[in-house]
């Protein structure tokens, strides 16, 4: 059995995901985010100092970090989701995943955090708008004919992607990115995401 520590209307909504695609049993532990600050709550910091989610525990061990957890729980379990270690398709595995959690986020979190501070961070609405261009194009760009990441079907990076590319359409920007808006809606339309959703809590 796993263990998930999810928090509400996070990013580790992906790791359930990944769990109902992959057939697996799982229990979620869901922590609600603070009313005012909309932080993670301290008792997540009980369960790692970070004080983060998503955090599983399996087999004796306690792993944070989404790319890390999709990571273990595919070369354990889904090797099919990610390329043989030995064609060219493993160098862009490798960075799509560093890149879903690293690259892409940074302008994403700096224009949600930049944007609460008014007219105070106007000054920097246009470098983060074009580091946000820049980032999402590389990822448009990144699909596959088949509108997959990395593989023609489902795969590890699709998994980690799929939240960086539903921000596409949040910020209003989906006809400008038509391709990755269709694959995040595509991702959260499957079965095993709705069922995800479910398990999480609804958000």
């Amino acid at each position: 059995m796993i263990t998930v520590h999810h928090l509400a209307q996070s990013r580790s909504l992906r790791i359930l995901w990944l769990l109902e695609e992959l057939g697996l049993p799982y229990d979620v532990i869901r922590y609600e985010r603070d009313p005012k600050t909309r932080l993670a709550p301290s008792e997540l910091r009980a369960i790692h100092p970070l004080g983060k989610s998503p955090v599983i525990e399996t087999d004796g061990i306690r792993l944070a970090e989404s790319g890390a957890i999709v990571d273990y729980l595919c070369t354990r379990h889904a090797p099919q989701m990610m390329p043989p270690q030995d064609s060219p398709a493993w160098a862009e595995h490798l960075e799509l995943m560093h890149f879903a959690e690293g690259s892409v986020m940074t302008p994403i979190l700096l224009n949600l955090y930049v944007g609460l501070l008014g007219e105070a961070g106007a000054p920097l609405h246009p470098r983060i708008q074009a580091e946000l261009t820049s980032h999402f194009r590389f990822m448009e760009d990144s699909l596959r004919p088949s509108g997959h990441f990395v593989l023609d079907g489902l795969s590890a990076a699709d998994i980690l992607l799929s939240f960086p590319a539903g921000v596409v359409a949040r910020l209003g920007r989906a006809a400008e990115f038509p391709r990755l808006a269709e694959f995040a809606a595509t991702m959260a339309a499957r079965p095993a995401f709705q069922r995800a959703l479910a398990a999480g809590g609804g958000d």
